[in-house]
C-alpha cells in the first residue's frame, strides 16, 4: 500500500458538533437570519451530499486503486467553514463562548467512535498482524487518541531508522483527524481573541476575522509550497503545510453570506467543481504533490459546489449532492471512515496482497459500511444525545475521561504485559539466546527450544546497533558531524591503541554492534560516521542532496584527521537475487585510503530480502520455509571481494560472515533463538553481537591487528 491514507475530518457528521437540538447551516447555527444577498438556512443537505462524495472517493481510491484522492482537503474545507460559520453566527447574537466549556463539549463528542475504532484496532492488529509491529502500532493508538499522529508519521516519514516503512499503520488515517482536532483548539481561541478584541474596540468581527484568515492563508500557502519543495514527506503531515486549507474555509463562511450567483453560474460552478474534486485524485499523483499548489485544485472546486448551494435551479448539482443515497451515506461517514482504513490493512495483511481486487475490496467497504453504521447507531449518536455531561465542565471533563479510557486501559495493560515477557526472556537470555554462538562446533549449551526470540518481536525494528558515547573533542570533528559521531574507547585516552572508524550507511553501521567488543578487549577507539541510505563516496553527485553534501563534509575530515582504519562494506547484496556486486565507489575509496596510510576492512553485504524476515518469522516461526531462503538465491556464488582484493598487496581486508547468517547454505531469520533480521535487509544489534568472537578470530587472522 504505498498511498498515505486520508482522513474525514471529525467534523464530518451529519450536525457539525451542535449539541441535541442546535440545528446546522453553511454558516450560521440558529435561526436562519436575513444577510446580504442569500438568505441562509439552518442545514445545507448538499454540504452533507458532498461530504459523502469525497468519502467515496477516499474509500474507493484507497481501497480499489491504492492512492490518494484528494478527498481529504475537501474535508478540511468544511469543517473550517461551518465552524466559522458558527462562532460568526453567535457573535452577532452576542453569545459569549466559554473556551473551556466548548472544548470540552467538542472532544466529548468526537472521542467516542474514534476511541471504539482505536480500541477494536489495537484488538485486531494483536490477532491478525505479526508482533514485530506491535510496539510501533501501540505508540500510534496513543498518538491517535491524543490527535498528535501526524506528528509521528512526519516524525517516521524522513526516520531511516523508523520500522516497517512499506507496512501501512491501521492508524495511519488518523494523522488528519488530529490535526483537526489541534485546529479544534487553535481556531476557537482566534474566533474568541478577535471578539473580545472587536467588542472592546468597536470593530467589525467578520472584517477582522477575514483579514486575520486571509493572512494565514498566505503565510501557511507560502510554507506549504515550500516545504513540500524541500521535503513532500514530511510536509504531507505537517499542521501548518495544511492551515491554509481551513482558512480557506473560514474566508468562504465570511464571504459566502454576501455572495449570490446567478442562476446559470450558479449551475456551472457547481458542476465543474463536483467534476474537479471527482478527477482530482485521477490526474494528480496526490500523495507526492500535495500539500503545495496542487491542494489548490480539490479546495476550490469545493468552494465553488458550496458557493453554488442551491442557486443553480433544476440544474444545479444540489439535484444530485441531496439525493436519499448520499444524505444516508453521509449519516454514517464518520464512522465508516474510522473503519475502512483498518479492516483494509488487516485484510491485506491476513491476505498477502499488496492491493484488493474487486471483490474482495468490495467485502472490506461492505464490511466498514456495515462497522460505520453500527458505530454510528450506537456510539456515536447516542453519545451525543446524552445531555448529562451538557450540565457542567466537571460532567464534561469526566464524558471525555471515560472515552479515552476506553483506549488507554487496554493499550496499558498490552504494553505492560509485553514488558513483562521482556524482562523474563532477558534474565534467561545466557542460556537460552545464544544466537551466532549456536553454530560454532563444540557448542556445548541446551537453549530452551520454546523459550522466547530475542529481541522480542514487539521491539525487534528498533533493535539498531549503537556506541554508547559522544565522540571525543579531540577528534577534531566539525560541528555537523560532532552532533551525529558516536564512539567507544578507554577510560584513559592514553590508552588507545587503534582509532578504527566505521563509514558508510547503515549496513555499515550494523555492525558496530559486533566491532564493540573487539574493540574494548584490543584498547581501540571506535567511532562512527554512518549515515543510514547514504553510501560514502564524495566524489559522486547523487540525488539527496542531504547525502552529498555530508560526504563531502566527512571527506574534508578524513583528510585532516586520518584514522588508523576503516570499516566499511564492500558490496550490495540485490534484494531476493543472487546479483551481488561491489560497493559503488569502492575502487575510487580503497586507494584513497591506501594511498593516506589507512587501513581498510570491507565487509561483504548480508542478504537482503523482498519481504520483511522479522515479520515472517514472527507469523510462521523460525523454521518456516518461507522464511529460509537459499543463499545461492540472494547472493552471488562467489564473494566479490576475494577478487578485488588481489588488486591490492596490503593494507585491504575482506572479511565474509556469511555462513553465520546463512548457515548450511540456508539463510535464516532466527539462529540460536535470536531473530537475524530486524526488518528485510538490516542485521539486529543482538545477532550482530553474537557473532563478535568469530569476527574477531576472522579480523585478526586477515590483519594481523
Amino acid at each position: 500500500m504505498s498511498a498515505r491514507p486520508e482522513s474525514v475530518t471529525a467534523t464530518y457528521q451529519p450536525r457539525h458538533m451542535a449539541a441535541p437540538g442546535e440545528p446546522t447551516h453553511g454558516s450560521a447555527q440558529g435561526p436562519a437570519q436575513p444577510a446580504q444577498g442569500r438568505a441562509h438556512r439552518k442545514f445545507r443537505p448538499e454540504i452533507q451530499g458532498l461530504r459523502a462524495v469525497a468519502l467515496g472517493l477516499v474509500v474507493a481510491y484507497h481501497v480499489w486503486l491504492g492512492r490518494v484522492s484528494g478527498g481529504v482537503d475537501v474535508f478540511l474545507l468544511i469543517s473550517a467553514f461551518l465552524m466559522t460559520g458558527q462562532f460568526a453566527d453567535r457573535y452577532r447574537r452576542d453569545v459569549r463562548v466559554h473556551l473551556g466549556r466548548h472544548w470540552i463539549h467538542t472532544f466529548r463528542r468526537l472521542l467516542p467512535a474514534a476511541a471504539v475504532t482505536i480500541a477494536g484496532t489495537v484488538f485486531a492488529a494483536l490477532v491478525f498482524l505479526p508482533g514485530t509491529r506491535w510496539a510501533s502500532i501501540l505508540e500510534q493508538a496513543w498518538a491517535s487518541l491524543a490527535y498528535v499522529e501526524n506528528f509521528v508519521l512526519q516524525r517516521d516519514a524522513v526516520d531511516y531508522y523508523a520500522g516497517n516503512h512499506a507496512a501501512a499503520s491501521p492508524f495511519q488515517h488518523f494523522w488528519s483527524l488530529s490535526i483537526q482536532g489541534q485546529v479544534f483548539l487553535l481556531f476557537p481561541l482566534l474566533f474568541v481573541g478577535m471578539a473580545a478584541v472587536c467588542r472592546r474596540l468597536r470593530l467589525h468581527y467578520e472584517r477582522v476575522l477575514f483579514w486575520l484568515f486571509a493572512a494565514v492563508f498566505l503565510v501557511s500557502l507560502g510554507y506549504s509550497v515550500y516545504f513540500t519543495a524541500v521535503s513532500q514527506s514530511e510536509a504531507y503531515f505537517d499542521t501548518l503545510a495544511r492551515l491554509w486549507e481551513f482558512a480557506l474555509g473560514a474566508l468562504l463562511a465570511l464571504v459566502s453570506r454576501r455572495i449570490t450567483l446567478p442562476r446559470r453560474a450558479a449551475a456551472v460552478a457547481g458542476w465543474a467543481g463536483l467534476a474537479s474534486i471527482v478527477a482530482c485524485g485521477l490526474v494528480l499523483q496526490v500523495d507526492g504533490a500535495f500539500p503545495g499548489f496542487a491542494a489548490l485544485w480539490p479546495t476550490l472546486a469545493a468552494g465553488a459546489v458550496i458557493l453554488a448551494g442551491v442557486d443553480g435551479g433544476p440544474a444545479g448539482v444540489h439535484r444530485i449532492l441531496t439525493l436519499r443515497p448520499l444524505q444516508r451515506l453521509g449519516d454514517i461517514s464518520y464512522g465508516l471512515y474510522l473503519w475502512h482504513w483498518p479492516l483494509l490493512v488487516m485484510a491485506l495483511a491476513v491476505s498477502g496482497k499488496d492491493r484488493m481486487g474487486w471483490l474482495s475490496g468490495s467485502a472490506v467497504v461492505l464490511a466498514s459500511a456495515g462497522l460505520g453504521y453500527l458505530t454510528t447507531r450506537f456510539v456515536d449518536r447516542p453519545w451525543r444525545a446524552w445531555s448529562w455531561p451538557e450540565s457542567s465542565r466537571r460532567r464534561g471533563l469526566v464524558a471525555v475521561a471515560a472515552c479515552a479510557a476506553v483506549v488507554a486501559l487496554p493499550v496499558a495493560s498490552v504494553q505492560v504485559s509485553l514488558q513483562a515477557a521482556n524482562y523474563k526472556a532477558l534474565a534467561n537470555a545466557s542460556r537460552d539466546n545464544p544466537g551466532a554462538a549456536a553454530l560454532v562446533p563444540g557448542y556445548a549449551g541446551r537453549p530452551d527450544p520454546a523459550a522466547s526470540l530475542l529481541p522480542l518481536a514487539s521491539t525487534v525494528s528498533q533493535d539498531w546497533a549503537h556506541l554508547p558515547e559522544p565522540c571525543s573533542a579531540d577528534l577534531g570533528l566539525p560541528s555537523e558531524l560532532a552532533e551525529v559521531c558516536t564512539q567507544s574507547s578507554p577510560a584513559d585516552p592514553a590508552a588507545i591503541t587503534k582509532n578504527v572508524l566505521v563509514l558508510g550507511n547503515s549496513h555499515s553501521q550494523q555492525w558496530l554492534a559486533a566491532f564493540e567488543p573487539i574493540a574494548v578487549q584490543h584498547s581501540w577507539r571506535l567511532y562512527q560516521l554512518a549515515k543510514g541510505g547514504c553510501f560514502y563516496d564524495p566524489e559522486a553527485v547523487v540525488e539527496w542532496d542531504e547525502c552529498n553534501d555530508y560526504n563531502k563534509v566527512v571527506a574534508e575530515h578524513l583528510a585532516a584527521n586520518p584514522p588508523d582504519a576503516v570499516v566499511l562494506v564492500g558490496t550490495v547484496a540485490a534484494p531476493s537475487s543472487p546479483e551481488e556486486t561491489l560497493t559503488p565507489g569502492l575502487e575510487r575509496l580503497v586507494e584513497g585510503f591506501l594511498a593516506r596510510g589507512i587501513q581498510v576492512v570491507a565487509m561483504r553485504d548480508n542478504p537482503r530480502f523482498t519481504f520483511n524476515m522479522a515479520d515472517c518469522v514472527s507469523q510462521h516461526g523460525a523454521d518456516a520455509l518461507a522464511c529460509r531462503p537459499l543463499a545461492s538465491a540472494v547472493l552471488a556464488e562467489q564473494d566479490p571481494l576475494v577478487p578485488f582484493a588481489q588488486m591490492f598487496q596490503e593494507g585491504f581486508f575482506p572479511i565474509d560472515m556469511t555462513d553465520y547468517i546463512c548457515p548450511g547454505g540456508d539463510c535464516r531469520g532466527a539462529i540460536g533463538n535470536v531473530f537475524v533480521y530486524l526488518d528485510d535487509n538490516h542485521l539486529t544489534n543482538t545477532y550482530t553481537a553474537s557473532m563478535s568472537p568469530m569476527l574477531e578470530q576472522r579480523l585478526l587472522e586477515a590483519t594481523g591487528w
